[in-house]
């Protein structure tokens, strides 16, 4: 994309900050251009959110009927999906999914959950329930 062609358009869910793209110079140079960015991603973007606030709501439907844990909440609250989870928690994927059932939750020492709070940038007590 040329540097002029660097979308202005403005995307709500930036919260008026701009991002960086690549782009094209007049001397054919790739650079970094600000953009507000465009309509289509503002678009995607809010189905994603809503998606996971969808997921979020039934979960905490789940945890309440003692097929899920609170961690399955969370990390749907934090708009997180079990590979992300586990990247940042360090978790494997199969680890994660294991503790998303009451019975794996329940095993999980302090020092996981330690990680797991630290991962969704809560407190250890606070991923234990739901609001």
């Amino acid at each position: 994309m040329e540097i002029d062609a660097v979308p202005q358009e403005g995307n709500a869910t930036l919260g008026g900050h701009r991002k960086a793209v690549y782009a094209r110079d007049a001397n054919g140079r790739m650079v970094i251009a600000a953009s507000r960015g465009w309509e289509a991603e503002e678009i995607v973007t809010s189905h994603a959110v809503e998606t996971l606030q969808v997921q979020a709501e039934a979960a905490r439907e789940r945890v309440k009927a003692g097929r899920a844990s609170p961690l399955e909440y969370w990390m749907y609250e934090r708009r997180m999906d079990v590979a992300l989870l586990s990247q940042t928690s360090g978790f494997w994927q199969w680890r994660v999914k294991r503790h998303l059932r009451p019975v794996g939750f329940a095993k999980l020492s302090s020092k996981q959950l330690e990680r797991y709070a630290q991962a969704l940038g809560l407190s250890a007590a606070s991923i234990q329930q739901v609001p």
